[in-house]
């Protein structure tokens, strides 16, 4: 059986017998980043899986035992499957698919329609209904209270009055300096869910313009939401995660400092954060991806399975950017034989 996101049940494609899912009300876990980061992820729950790696891309997608040849869903790269098992920490939620394969297509189709100076020969290919696959991609989320104090300076702008030269007689103007004054102070915060993505089979620029997930909508890990689809194998540990993690919030983190010091300008000489409650889960979230080789590349496309949000790698064609500079240069001309006529 497969779980049909429109429905929200599992559906036989054999014999039409359906039965419907109900998610879990159970409250999601957020475990303590100690218990993650300490041998073979220690408190936290694992899991053993049978994973394809592909040799082009380096992903890692799960399959089950009866699949023995398929093709990345990445990259588009014919694969025979091996023996391999992956041992990781198991997810402890999902967002369920909210977008049919249909829908997806759709809004991939209307992105690649919208996109200036992309071959023709492209969309056609893109558009004989190749079907896409539906991937539940990792990611890490990370909770943490924060406290930074901090010193830095305060720039206000005042204006003089200065007397200059202008065409040979004086002239009196305004002239802005900064005004520094030091501050001191402390900011704290607490942040919620910090989105990490946890694969390297996709570029990061693509995942990240998905953004923004509603994570209100997931559900304790079943395996029956994963019925008809794949799921991703996570690549990025969660020690590494927790880094990039780090760095977002140490990028709010200022933003903070520099509205608590306030003023036109600021400076900030030295923070200093004390991270504390720090938890993660580890999430898949629905992708659906269309990997298309075209004239000898791979192009890929992404739609947010939950939004409909697309992302891809876009070709260009030579041609109708040398058409478009040809008219480009025309119009240039016209237009200046009419100003030229007019003087």
């Amino acid at each position: 059986m497969r779980f049909e996101p429109a429905a929200g049940r599992m559906v036989c494609d054999h014999c039409g017998n359906s039965v419907d899912v109900t998610p879990a009300r159970a409250p999601i876990r957020e475990i303590d980043i100690r218990e993650g980061l300490q041998d073979g992820a220690g408190g936290a729950e694992q899991e053993e899986t049978r994973v394809l790696d592909c040799p082009n891309c380096g992903a890692q997608v799960e399959f089950d035992p009866d699949v023995h040849a398929a093709e990345c869903p990445f990259c588009a790269t014919p694969v025979v499957t091996g023996t391999g098992v992956n041992r990781h920490i198991k997810p402890g939620a999902v967002l369920p698919f909210a977008l049919e394969e249909p829908q997806a297509h759709e809004a991939m189709n209307r992105w690649l329609g919208s996109l200036w100076f992309a071959p023709n020969g492209l969309q056609r290919y893109a558009k004989k209904r190749r079907k896409m696959s539906g991937i539940y991609v990792p990611f890490w989320t990370f909770d943490a209270r924060t406290e930074t104090s901090y010193s830095g300076q305060r720039g206000d702008t005042y204006f003089v009055r200065r007397t200059v030269m202008r065409d040979g007689k004086p002239v009196s103007v305004q002239v802005p300096k900064i005004r520094w004054t030091p501050r001191r102070g402390r900011v704290a915060r607490f942040f919620d869910d910090v989105v990490v993505l946890a694969s390297k089979s996709l570029p990061k620029s693509h995942t990240d313009a998905l953004e923004p997930w509603d994570l209100s909508g997931l559900s304790p890990y079943a395996p029956q939401f994963l019925a008809g689809f794949r799921a991703e194998a996570y690549q990025v540990a969660l020690e590494e995660g927790f880094r990039e993690a780090r760095t977002r919030m140490d990028a709010v983190i200022a933003r903070d400092v520099r509205m608590d010091i306030g003023g036109d300008q600021q400076r900030i000489t030295a923070l200093d954060t004390k991270i504390s409650d720090v938890t993660f889960k580890h999430v898949l979230l629905p992708v659906w991806i269309a990997a298309y080789k075209y004239r000898g590349e791979t192009f890929r496309f992404v739609v947010n399975g939950q939004t409909g949000r697309v992302q891809g790698e876009r070709p260009y064609s030579a041609i109708k950017i040398t058409i478009a500079v040809i008219l480009g240069l025309i119009v240039a001309a016209i237009v200046g034989f009419i100003a030229s006529q007019t003087q």
